[in-house]
């Protein structure tokens, strides 16, 4: 048991006889008892955090030339292509690179940048759409020039996710976009 013992209980000091006292005894049992109650109820209680990861599908590498893969032709007036750039900018058009329907416009990231014309895009393409549910979907095509970081295509994959885009696409960047990219002084030589 635990206890807290106080004082030696009185005896001969000098030569006085002293009557003995009772020490003042305090059981702790109960005490650490109700500690160990707690900190196990706390413990049970409160959840732990846990770490957050966002689903990404990527298909298998293809070991056919370019020139025998599939192409999949998709409307241009409902694809948007972001070309993510150095020092955290990027820019998007929409439609073809070589005949874009809007753009080429440099923005940055957060609400007022790319997520605001992801979603303007995006009620755009529902709106033209309305008779045809299977085309109301806006399309994205997320590419990365090589001095693009990790952490601008992390962002911008949470982009899609908060603006509820559902089809989207990481492909390699083609020299027209890099060249687009470098006129709009957001890719250096």
């Amino acid at each position: 048991m635990a206890e807290l013992n106080s004082g030696d209980g009185g005896g001969k000091k000098k030569g006085h006889v002293r009557s003995k006292k009772q020490n003042a005894g305090v059981d702790l049992t109960a005490m650490v008892d109700l500690a160990f109650l707690l900190i196990t109820f706390f413990m049970l209680t409160t959840s732990l955090s846990k770490p957050q990861s966002m689903n990404l599908a990527m298909p298998d590498k293809e070991d056919k030339p370019k020139d025998q893969q599939e192409k999949l032709d998709v409307s241009e007036d409902r694809t948007m292509t972001l070309l993510l750039g150095e020092k955290n900018q990027l820019v998007w058009y929409y439609g073809l690179p070589t005949a874009p329907i809007e753009g080429p416009t440099k923005v940055g990231y957060g609400k007022n940048g790319v997520r605001k014309e992801l979603l303007a895009k995006k009620e755009t393409v529902k709106a033209k759409y309305a008779s045809q549910p299977k085309k109301q979907d806006l399309i994205v095509l997320i590419k990365a020039s090589k001095k693009s970081t990790y952490r601008n295509l992390v962002d911008i994959l949470d982009e899609m996710a908060i603006a509820n885009v559902k089809i989207y696409a990481i492909v390699d960047i083609t020299p027209e976009e890099n060249a687009m990219l470098k006129k709009e002084e957001i890719l250096s030589e």
